[in-house]
Formats: structure tokens, C-alpha cells, sequence
């Protein structure tokens, strides 16, 4: 006991140090097939996300020079950008969920020879585009068929980050890559992912802290290993239902109870920013909810409802210059052209 409460004060002092910027992702498994995904995205300015939605049959490419990888998508998908040129979140019409957080531990390698590139901008989208399943994606993504290229965000910050993906079955897998190799976790229990550590220092943690506090403490902080042991805890003591309104309720209850309130920061801690979003997954009914911190009402879009059909074109909810919307939104979407993803060079 005493040396996995020293293993877990060190791990906690190191993730304080360290962690630039915070999110958190969690999974609510609910009953009669209910399942729904919540995350924020705590930042230090707005990036100026948008919403989009993407039909089947894109032609893209990893934007990382003349061996970046090139696919064409398989689904449709309504995303979540980030600076124009990333997609951090978002679901496609199979209902698999890919939300990326910032890590800043992230060690992608060097190029393999032979193997192609993709921007980090590219990264989440590629997986909405190319798989129906967590298992589908996870078989894929463990043979590691590119490599990533993390360049630098239109803020000066490094772009580097962790996945959570989860499906409609309530499957969920923890991607990143740790010493420059694809590190997976992946199962239905990993419910829950936050920012620094690496996530297998997350579960120590959160070991330590169910073996100390149980139902009676909980860590305060909004640091990102406090915000991972109490998301945990909340998301696994949720009331079940099979009300799919109550349970995008209870996760958005989850998610704003480990937000940090607009405008809050710690001097000399920069990796403390404020929640500027927060998203809901409806997974079994193929609903995305967007909750922005500086909006009055929560608004949502159906994934039934959208044209996603190859030919169809590419659409925009626009965000970045305060709009908001209540409600269904669909009415607002616009025809626009794609934004170019991140570009990155592959020494």
C-alpha cells in the first residue's frame, strides 16, 4: 500500500508539471443498448471550431508531403474542427465516436522507409472515414500502416495528442503513441481519458485513489489526473437507464462537473485552461449534441437526417464567429469547401 501511494503521488506531481492543456473523455453504458460519449475541450484561447459534416467517397490525403497516405472515405461523418485545419472530434453514420485529447508525452517516431506519412490534422478524421467498429479499427491501426507527423498549431503550441474511439456495443479503445510505438488499450472497461500521463499511469492512479477514497474522497483539482479519477468515478455510478434524453443529461452533468469555468487560470500553470466545448455522442441513435461555454442552449444534429450519400456536398455549421444555435440545427448547415488539414513535413 505504502509504495502505491508513493507511485501515485509521484505519478500526480509528474502529470501536474506536465500536462498542457486539458480535456476529458468519458463513456456512459446505459441500458437497452444506450450508449453515450461526452468529452470537453478545455483550451487556452478559441481555436475557432466548426462543425462539419462529410458524405461517404472523399478522396483524402495525410497532407505530409508526396508519401502521405491517400484513402477515400468509406462513411460519412459529422465532426468537430479545430483551427481550420485538425478534426479533434466527431461521429460517423456507423456510430463509432473518435474524440483526440491533447498528450503531451506523445512520441509518434521517426518515418519508417517504405511506409506512408499522415499529418496529426488528419488523424481522427482518417478513423471516422475508415471504420465501423472499435475491433475493426483496432486490427487495423496495431500493424501501425503510416506514421504520424505532429507539426506545429496556428498557436505555436505542438500539436500532439491521444485517442479514445468507441461503437454502438459500448466497445471503447485508448490509442497513443508512447517511445515512438502505438500503445492500445482496448476494452469495454476504459471508459474514461484524460491528458497527461500516459494512460497506463492514469490507471494507477486511479487504482490508488478507489483504494484510499472509495465512495467517501475524491481529488479536487483540475489537473488532469484528478479529473480522470473523478469522471471515472461519477460515469461507473451513474444511474443505468434506457432514456436516451436522460442519459446525454447525466453524461452532460459528468462533463461540466470536471469542466474549468470560462476565464478561470492558475498563474505560472498554463496547462490549466478553460472548458471552451463540450460534446455528447448519442451512439445508439446517431445524435451529436455541442454544448459551447459562451452560449445560452445546447444544439444537436442527426446523423439520419443528413445527406451522406457519395456526390453529396460537404457542409458547415458555422461557429467560429459567435453564432449559436438551440435545438436542431440542421437548418443552418451551409455548402462549403473542405478546409486543408494540418500540412506536415516528413524529414
Amino acid at each position: 500500500m505504502r509504495n502505491l501511494i508513493i507511485c501515485a503521488l509521484v505519478i500526480s506531481a509528474i502529470a501536474s508539471a506536465t500536462a498542457a492543456w486539458a480535456c476529458t473523455r468519458c463513456v456512459y453504458l446505459g441500458l437497452d443498448g444506450t450508449v453515450v460519449v461526452g468529452r470537453s475541450l478545455d483550451w487556452e484561447e478559441d481555436p475557432g471550431s466548426e462543425i462539419w459534416v462529410f458524405p461517404r467517397g472523399l478522396t483524402r490525403n495525410g497532407a505530409a508531403g508526396p508519401r502521405s497516405l491517400e484513402w477515400t472515405s468509406r462513411f460519412g461523418s459529422v465532426v468537430v474542427s479545430f483551427y481550420g485545419v485538425a478534426v479533434l472530434d466527431g461521429i460517423n453514420e456507423k456510430g463509432l465516436v473518435a474524440n483526440t485529447l491533447y498528450l503531451v508525452e506523445s512520441d509518434y517516431g521517426r518515418p519508417v522507409p517504405g511506409r506512408p506519412v499522415m499529418s496529426i490534422g488528419c488523424w481522427t478524421q482518417y478513423v471516422l472515414d475508415s471504420f465501423a467498429t472499435v475491433k475493426e479499427a483496432v486490427a487495423s491501426l496495431e500493424k501501425e500502416p503510416f506514421t504520424i507527423i505532429a507539426p506545429t498549431l496556428p498557436n505555436g503550441a505542438p500539436a500532439v495528442g491521444h485517442m479514445a474511439i468507441s461503437d454502438p456495443s459500448g466497445d471503447s479503445a485508448i490509442l497513443e503513441y508512447v517511445r515512438g510505438k502505438l500503445v492500445i488499450h482496448h476494452g469495454r472497461q476504459y471508459q474514461v481519458m484524460t491528458n497527461s500521463p500516459a494512460f497506463d499511469e492514469q490507471l494507477a492512479l486511479d487504482a490508488y485513489w478507489r483504494e484510499i477514497g472509495g465512495l467517501t474522497m475524491l481529488p479536487g483539482t483540475n489537473r488532469a489526473a484528478d479529473r480522470f479519477v473523478r469522471g471515472t468515478f461519477y460515469v461507473k455510478s451513474l444511474p443505468q437507464t434506457a432514456d436516451s434524453k436522460r442519459a446525454v443529461a447525466q453524461m452532460f452533468s459528468v462533463i461540466r462537473g470536471v469542466s474549468v469555468p470560462l476565464g478561470f487560470t492558475v498563474p505560472g500553470k498554463p496547462n490549466i485552461a478553460s472548458t471552451v466545448w463540450r460534446t455528447a455522442y448519442d451512439q445508439k441513435n446517431l445524435v451529436l449534441y455541442f454544448d459551447s461555454a459562451t452560449s445560452p442552449s445546447v444544439f444537436w444534429l442527426r446523423i439520419g437526417d443528413l445527406a451522406l450519400a457519395p456526390g453529396s456536398s460537404v457542409q458547415r455549421l458555422p461557429l467560429a464567429d459567435g453564432q449559436t444555435y438551440g435545438g436542431n440545427a440542421q437548418a443552418a448547415l451551409r455548402p462549403a469547401e473542405p478546409f486543408a488539414f494540418l500540412p506536415a513535413k516528413a524529414d
